[in-house]
């Protein structure tokens, strides 16, 4: 069995409160797929800040792209024009299709736009329709949206305004509908709930229920975006059109920045005065992800998609009988462990052995690695994966098996 370590504590300030089971690590440098400690001891990063520092650590482009602006200008109010919005508006505008952008400055404000772009355009329709197990965000009305109850608790009373139905089930949202309802909100492939993917014409279905009633299809693609799936987005492997997107996450590569990117049906609909953030679209923060977006070509899209699968491949081919399924697309990948063992032991002893992941949903290891990682990279986390799995039941592993094809 694994050595239970105790990789958590306290942190060393009583200044901090207490929101996060902190591990007992201090990272205080990056470079590419890499995190280095205080010890200078060196972590594989399979985790990217949650979906966040998908070009890694210290990219040159990136760097340079921040350090130039910051040392030009790093605020201005948005009641004045800025070409830098301008650019990156009109590049996500083209990939998505859609007419207009709103810049805040986190996915949990992105997505309380959305629900307030929504309501206005429902003229008096105000129910939103989300997914049991979905996360939207932990401010109250993206909490309300979201449909966890152990995310509910002591927060009551919630939002009200939000119907839930199961993941993947059409005819549910379908009986949901009645005069009240204006959207449908949901992440395209759920991640906090443990990389849950629906059926392939899901999202197609979803779209025509949406259309049929004069609901807006509002998809969080705050995680499964800005190349996460393979694509710039997870619904583009699909024919659909949505009518809002929310991004945020991966979007600045780690400076904070969201995003609504909404049809024109919607954009009209909202005027002046009716929504702002003071910070949101900050000029470095929308400098990095210009540069983002330049990075992100379809070389590199395809790419994503050929790791992930060969990261699945891989691991499905070592046998282990303590995983139960493994789920994915890209590089957003779920690997579900039986319940007798405990996965956050499995991140823990990860960690130890200097790779970086995080758990999610029922007993599932998140793996989120930067979409840069290399062939090296991987077959490095794989040794490793296969080594901390070891430790449960012993295994005739060969390097051959661990070897790249």
């Amino acid at each position: 069995m694994l050595v239970q370590k105790e990789s958590q504590s306290k942190s060393s300030s009583n200044s901090l409160l207490n929101t996060y089971n902190r591990h007992n690590v201090n990272f205080v440098s990056g470079n590419g797929s890499y995190l280095y400690d205080e010890n200078r001891k060196s972590y594989l990063d399979f985790l990217s800040g949650i979906a966040v520092t998908g070009f890694g650590h210290n990219h040159p482009k990136l760097v340079t792209a921040a350090v130039e602006q910051t040392m030009s200008l790093w605020h201005v109010s948005n009641l004045f024009n800025s070409h830098l919005q301008n650019s990156l508006a009109d590049k996500l505008v083209k990939t998505t299709k859609l007419s207009s952008v709103f810049f805040c400055n986190s996915g949990t404000e992105a997505n309380e736009a959305a629900i307030k772009f929504a309501r206005k355009w429902g003229e008096g329709r105000s129910t939103i329709i989300t997914t049991l197990g979905g996360f939207h965000g932990r401010t109250m009305g993206s909490l309300a949206a979201s449909a966890q109850y152990k995310l509910w608790e002591g927060f009551f009373p919630l939002t009200p305004g939000f119907k839930y139905v199961p993941f993947n089930d059409i005819e549910a949202v379908e009986n949901s509908i009645d005069k009240h309802t204006v959207a449908v909100m949901l992440e395209p492939i759920q991640g906090e709930n443990g990389i849950i993917l629906p059926d392939e014409d899901y999202l197609q279905k979803l779209k025509t229920v949406c259309d049929e009633n004069n609901l807006l299809l509002i998809l969080d693609e705050i995680q499964t975006g800005i190349g996460r799936t393979g694509k710039m987005f997870a619904y583009q492997w699909e024919n659909i059109q949505p009518d809002i997107i929310t991004s945020a996450k991966g979007i600045a590569n780690g400076l904070p920045l969201g995003a609504v990117i909404c049809s024109e049906r919607v954009s009209k609909v909202i005027k002046p005065g009716m929504h702002g953030s003071t910070f949101g679209g900050n000029p470095v923060a929308v400098s990095v992800a210009n540069m983002v977006m330049d990075l992100l070509n379809e070389n590199l899209l395809a790419e994503v998609t050929e790791k992930g699968e060969k990261i699945i491949e891989k691991i499905k081919s070592l046998d282990f009988t303590e995983i139960v399924e493994i789920r994915g697309k890209g590089l957003l990948i779920g690997i579900e462990f039986k319940a007798e063992y405990d996965v956050k032991n499995i991140s823990k002893e990860l960690l130890n052995k200097g790779v970086v992941t995080v758990t999610a949903g029922n007993n599932t290891l998140r793996l989120l690695p930067p979409l840069i990682v290399s062939e090296k990279e991987i077959n490095e986390f794989l040794k490793v994966f296969a080594d901390t799995l070891n430790n449960y039941i012993p295994h005739s592993i060969s390097q051959e098996q661990l070897q790249t094809k």
